[in-house]
């Protein structure tokens, strides 16, 4: 009889120790560790890359950490020079770098990188206190307005906008959170943001402050997208944000993740399958993530996708022809 439940026992402890152990253990060729760079606290990419790497650090079997940086420039930039692994970038910040255009590239062509998963759509929105008086884009020349860090999306796209639409204000770079305490101060008059709505920073606002959204003009849209052809239709639902009490149309621009072209297929793989196999987890860290789903895998056009990834969408849709 001792010897029958010592048995027992000992089957239970295996089936725990199996319970236990992580579904994917981490392959002798991938990194010991990985580094997802995001952007500034405070803002969309550095709240969904801490959901991100708890995903990934428990379906990996391996640590994942988030680090913050000033966005998609320096992102790129990083995993250019192997300091960082996987990153988050926008279609527009991904389109300068590959061919060299943009004045932060100083004519390099940043090409080691690779297109992962599409993340969400990032709508322009500018947003001022109820009190400024603010109502159009033509009403934020001469004033202040926070428009995120140099490096960031609306850091590099802001200065474009107002050069097109012949608005001159006074620009202020740094982080969202900085930013916005200075809005709510009356230490700045607007704010021009490039980010997955809802935005923390502006909800944060939002809750202390009665805040107006400033929508561009329909002429203003069009302006912008002929003079900068990345720029896509984007609209921020009524509701969003509390405030928002009707739809706000915009431009903007397909945030994606990606990774440095020399991490192996095994990896890329079960990245993106972990990915999408916890994307209402993701969406429990951001709304925004609601977004993260396969088949806007094609707003991306131009950059390469890693074979890792490339082999998951090739099953993905090879198993939804069959019915899987």
């Amino acid at each position: 009889m001792k010897a029958r439940t010592l048995g027992i026992l000992a089957i239970a402890m295996a089936a725990f120790a199996a319970l236990a152990t992580p579904v994917l253990s981490a392959d002798p060729n991938w990194p010991a560790t990985l580094t997802i760079v995001t952007a500034s606290p405070g803002g969309t990419y550095h709240v969904y890359g801490a959901g991100l790497a708890k995903i990934l650090t428990r379906a990996l079997g391996l640590p994942v950490a988030e680090r913050t940086t000033e966005g998609p420039n320096q992102n790129i930039q990083m995993i250019e020079a192997g300091d960082a692994q996987l990153g988050f970038v926008t279609i527009g910040a991904a389109m300068q770098a590959w061919n060299g255009t943009a004045e932060w590239t100083n004519g390099k062509q940043y090409r080691s990188m690779r297109a992962l998963f599409p993340m969400y759509d990032t709508p322009f929105h500018f947003v001022a206190l109820n009190d400024s008086g603010i109502r159009s884009l033509a009403g934020m020349a001469g004033k202040r307005i926070g428009v995120g860090p140099q490096g960031g999306t609306a850091g590099t796209y802001i200065p474009m906008f107002l050069k097109t639409l012949k608005i001159d204000a006074a620009l202020t770079y740094g982080t969202w959170e900085e930013l916005a305490a200075a809005l709510s101060d009356g230490k700045l008059d607007v704010l021009a943001v490039a980010i997955g709505a809802p935005f923390p920073a502006i909800a944060g606002l939002e809750a202390k402050k009665k805040i107006t959204f400033v929508e561009p003009s329909r002429e203003e849209i069009l302006a912008l997208r002929l003079a900068i052809p990345e720029l896509t239709p984007s609209t921020i639902p009524a509701g969003v944000y509390p405030s928002l009490k009707k739809s706000y149309a915009s431009v903007g621009l397909y945030n994606f993740a990606v990774a440095n072209k020399d991490l192996p297929d095994s990896l890329i793989y079960a990245i993106v399958d972990a990915v999408f196999a916890n994307q209402q987890e993701l969406v429990q860290a951001h709304p925004a993530a609601a977004e993260t789903v396969p088949a806007n895998f094609v707003h991306n056009t131009f950059l390469p996708y890693h074979p890792g990834a490339s082999r998951y969408y090739n099953r993905a849709m090879t198993g939804a022809i069959k019915g899987d």
